[in-house]
């Protein structure tokens, strides 16, 4: 909104010349920045803001008293055991296994699952985590998971023997 301001020229006093009025204009902001504070709020309130993504994991079903477990072969299995101290200890096969042991670097047990996938067809990887290992843990190798893109994977409880195979390992 412009306004016009009266005052100017003070002619006519003192017998000196007289000079026509000076208008001075002011230009009022407050329509403005009222107009700048809504759009800002219409764009800040229509925006999407970016959602958080998460990993989806299917749960099996919950067997019933006369279903059989499918058959698996061992030698495509691949069981990983999550242990203190961000260990994880790996194996190939169920039956007298021997196992190895290494770490989350990308080194580690990215390269084995790497190498595994693509030395074994169809691999299914099983996942135990001992109690002593972290929630951490178990995010890190499900990001693995994904990293290296292996489909068929499974969290299973850990057993003893998996307990004494990671006792006898170096």
């Amino acid at each position: 909104m412009a306004e016009i301001q009266g005052g100017g020229g003070e002619g006519g006093k003192k017998g000196g010349k007289i000079r026509s009025k000076k208008s001075s204009t002011r230009i009022d902001m407050t329509p403005m920045v009222d107009l700048a504070f809504l759009l800002l709020t219409f764009f800040i309130l229509t925006t999407t803001l970016s959602k958080p993504t998460t990993m989806e994991i299917t749960m099996p079903e919950k067997p019933k008293e006369n279903d059989k477990q499918p058959e698996v072969n061992e030698k495509k299995v691949l069981t990983l055991v999550l242990g203190a101290n961000d260990k994880v200890y790996w194996y190939v096969g169920i039956t007298e296994p021997e196992a190895k042991r290494t770490d989350f670097s990308k080194d580690g047990i990215r390269k084995v699952l790497l190498q595994k996938k693509s030395e074994i067809r169809d691999m299914i990887v099983l996942i135990k985590a001992m109690d002593d290992s972290k929630y951490r843990n178990m995010v890190d190798i499900l990001d693995e998971m994904t990293i290296s893109s292996i489909q068929r994977y499974a969290i299973v409880d850990i057993t003893s023997a998996d307990k004494e195979i990671v006792k006898e390992t170096p």
